[in-house]
């Protein structure tokens, strides 16, 4: 049986409730593999604005508005998060946001080597966006398992072209 129960509240500190992490996979971006998360502060360049996480550069990435994209810059990634879930989507966003979830996800592992060479490390091992919130586009879904794992399809991407 799978804990915790449908319905509780999750907290943060329960994330080993959660997580997976073995010798042939990460299921779960929580503890030391955190760095993995869209909400890990680094640095991401995108379209040429410096961004404090993907989370916060995937956020603006939705919108072609200047001045709404440079909100992002200030943001947190839970802020980020928020802010991108109430703005109108640029033209053709839904054809577009796996591309854009790669570029932003490549810089981020690009430009900041300590985190790269902890994907590195990751070897061969399968990544997976194992989450509470129900995000089954981009992750799995912990209760129902169902998710197309987008995420850490292109974190494995990403990581074979550093290999």
């Amino acid at each position: 049986m799978k804990f915790p129960v449908i319905g509780e509240k999750y907290n943060p500190g329960d994330w080993k409730l959660y997580a997976s992490h073995t010798e042939k996979e990460i299921k779960g971006f929580f503890g030391e593999f955190r760095f993995l998360s869209n909400f890990h502060v680094c640095h991401v360049v995108f379209e040429n604005i410096l961004f404090p996480s993907s989370e916060a550069a995937y956020m603006a990435a939705k919108t072609k508005d200047m001045g709404l994209r440079e909100r992002f810059v200030l943001t947190n990634p839970k802020e980020s998060k928020k802010l991108g879930r109430s703005i109108a989507l640029r033209p053709n966003w839904d054809n577009l946001r796996l591309d854009v979830m790669f570029l932003i996800v490549y810089d981020k592992f690009y430009r900041n080597a300590d985190i790269r060479q902890k994907l590195l490390k990751t070897g061969d091992k399968y990544l997976e966006e194992t989450n509470h919130w129900k995000d089954m586009f981009y992750g799995v879904d912990y209760y129902s398992e169902i998710g197309e794992n987008n995420l850490g399809k292109i974190l494995m991407r990403v990581r074979s072209l550093f290999q």
